[in-house]
Parts: structure tokens; C-alpha cells; sequence
């Protein structure tokens, strides 16, 4: 890794935790334990792993950045508590595919917000990717609910916009580091789910599967995640976990035969190409600027 520039080693880093967490779609579909026991899990088991590697990395100073982190800490903890939630409430009841497409909304959710919030508002080029986005959105919605899928199609959508309300929180805090938030988002994600759950037992396939899915799936790319921005913009991470939506339906389809509805492919592929293109010329125009600087 020493001998590799800054872009390689945040591309690769970046290019390592999608690869990790394609099969997460998967591996929810696998498991047979209820919804509350699998949100447990991937809350408990994670946060466990990631507490102690963020204490290897901070040490004591962990605690010190987590009471630092104020309100932007709360609003940060809170949404990806929910996040982490719905997310795994969506993938069980819609298409695979309608999750991650929604899900896929998340930068243009951003920038909306980011308009409202940070009084940073799109260009051009941006307001027509929101725009080509949302339509698409509108069809994959309709289509849903003609299929009765439209709870967690907009569960979905709810991941997605509370991604958008982390993102912008990260860059309206950008003299604090929110990870230690992020941290304890997964702990209270565990705790919320205990006041639902009904069966703490992981039986046949689920002893592999959760565990499993909670180490490779979750708490790895978590920690890829955090320190990939580092290296490379995130605008640039957010191109490469573009690749969850196309290679996550794709497992699906290969192990368990779920195919998405032809709508939902059709806005899909909009969608990802809307984003993919309009992140592409913005990375360009960055690198332009900063090589004329």
C-alpha cells in the first residue's frame, strides 16, 4: 500500500467494500430469522467488531470525539440508526433490485438537501440528473404498487434520504469526525430492535449466514467506507457503490432466481446511468479545476 498514490489506494479501498457488500442482498434473502433478530444482529455483531478496531485507531480519544461530535453527532446517530433499519425491512418485502435502485437516489436526495440546508444549490447538469431521476422513481413507484410492493419500495426511498441526510451532515460538520457517531448508530440499532424481537436463536443455515453476512457484508466495508474518502473525493466512493445496485440484483438472480420487473430494470438503468454519468463529469471538472489551480 506505501507504494501506491492516494487514487489508488482510495479506488482500491473503495473497489474492496462494494466487492465485500454485493452479496448483503443476498445473504438478508438467505436467512430465515425473523426481521428483528437479523436488524440484532447486524447491529450487535458489527458494533462489537468496529468498536474495537476504532479503539486500536483512536484509543481513548474515541470517547472524546464521540461527546465532541454534538448536535451534528445526534442527527448523524439517528439516521443511520434508521437507515440500518429500514433498509433490511425493504429488502424483505420488495424486489431486491427496487431497493437498491432507490437506494441509488441517495446523491440526488444529497443535493437537494444540501440546497436547502447548506445553501449550496445544483447546477445546471445536477437539476436535470434530479429531475431524469425522480421521473424514474415515479415509474419503478407505480409499478409497485400494481405489484404490491410499494412498502418496501418506499422504505427504500427512506434509506435513501436518510443516507442523503448523513452525507449532508458529514459536510455541514467538516471540522468533526462523525465515525465514533456512526459506531454507536450500530449499537442503537441492536438496542432498538430488542423491543421487537421475539427469538434471539440463530438455527440451521442462519448460525453461518448471519454471522457471516454481519463480518464481510457490513462491518468490513464499514470500515473500508470510512477511510476510502481519505484518499479520493466522495463523490468518487459513491461511483463505485453504484456497483451494489447492478451486482446485487445479479446474485439474487443467480442463487435464488429473483427477477426484478421489467419497469423496475427500465428505471434501474436510468437511474445508474443518470448518476454514474452525472458523477463522472463532476469528478472531471474537479480534477480540471485542479490541475488549472
Amino acid at each position: 500500500m506505501n507504494n501506491l498514490t492516494d487514487q489508488q489506494k482510495g479506488s482500491l479501498l473503495a473497489f474492496v467494500a462494494v466487492i465485500f457488500i454485493t452479496p448483503d442482498s443476498l445473504f438478508i434473502r438467505l436467512s430465515n430469522i425473523d426481521t428483528w433478530g437479523l436488524v440484532f444482529y447486524r447491529g450487535i455483531i458489527p458494533f462489537f467488531l468496529v468498536f474495537c478496531i476504532m479503539l486500536l485507531i483512536y484509543k481513548l480519544a474515541f470517547f472524546k470525539i464521540l461527546l465532541t461530535s454534538g448536535f451534528h453527532g445526534i442527527i448523524y446517530v439517528t439516521t443511520f440508526t434508521i437507515t440500518n433499519i429500514t433498509f433490511v425491512v425493504s429488502i424483505q418485502n420488495t424486489n431486491v433490485a427496487n431497493t437498491l435502485v432507490m437506494i441509488a437516489t441517495a446523491p440526488m436526495l444529497s443535493a437537494i438537501l444540501g440546497a436547502i440546508v447548506l445553501k449550496e444549490p445544483p447546477d445546471k447538469k445536477t437539476w436535470i440528473s434530479i429531475i431524469i431521476t425522480f421521473l424514474a422513481v415515479i415509474y419503478i413507484f407505480f409499478d409497485s404498487i400494481k405489484l404490491d410492493n410499494f412498502y418496501g419500495d418506499f422504505l427504500g426511498f427512506i434509506t435513501a434520504l436518510g443516507l442523503a441526510v448523513g452525507a449532508v451532515t458529514i459536510r455541514s460538520a467538516k471540522s468533526k469526525n462523525l465515525v465514533p457517531a456512526a459506531v454507536i448508530g450500530k449499537l442503537f440499532v441492536a438496542i432498538f430492535a430488542i423491543f421487537f424481537i421475539e427469538n434471539f436463536q440463530l438455527d440451521g443455515n442462519d448460525i453461518l449466514i448471519v454471522p457471516i453476512m454481519c463480518v464481510l457484508c457490513v462491518a468490513i466495508p464499514f470500515v473500508l467506507v470510512t477511510i476510502a474518502p481519505r484518499f479520493i473525493p466522495a463523490a468518487e466512493v459513491n461511483l463505485f457503490f453504484l456497483l451494489e445496485t447492478i451486482v446485487g440484483p445479479i446474485w439474487v438472480w443467480l442463487i435464488i432466481k429473483e427477477q426484478p420487473s421489467l419497469q423496475t430494470l427500465q428505471g434501474g438503468v436510468i437511474i445508474v446511468l443518470t448518476i454514474a454519468i452525472h458523477s463522472f463529469l463532476k469528478l472531471k471538472n474537479s480534477y480540471y479545476n485542479q490541475n488549472n489551480s
